[in-house]
C-alpha cells in the first residue's frame, strides 16, 4: 500500500472510506496528482515515483496551521 497527502480546501467533500479518482498531470521534469473534480492536489514527484493506479481510498483527514490534508491509500 502507498500513502499520499493531497493539498484540500473543503473539508466536507471528502470523508474517510471514500474511494476516489486521480487524474496525473506532466509537468517539464516531474508529475503531480489531482483528486477528480479539483478536490485536492498533490506534491510533484519524479518519474520513478509515479502512481500505477488511479483510485484511492480516503484514510484520514488533517488539519494543520496552513492547510487541510487528505491522506489517500492507494493499492501498490
Amino acid at each position: 500500500m502507498r500513502t499520499m497527502e493531497f493539498t484540500i480546501e473543503n473539508t466536507e467533500a471528502l470523508k474517510p472510506g471514500m474511494e476516489v479518482n486521480v487524474s496525473e498531470g506532466v509537468l517539464p521534469s516531474s508529475y503531480y496528482y489531482m483528486i477528480e473534480h479539483a478536490l485536492g492536489m498533490s506534491a510533484n514527484f519524479k518519474q520513478a515515483e509515479r502512481l500505477k493506479t488511479r483510485r484511492g481510498v480516503v484514510k484520514e483527514l488533517k488539519e494543520t496551521p496552513k492547510f487541510h490534508i487528505a491522506v489517500l491509500e492507494f493499492d501498490e
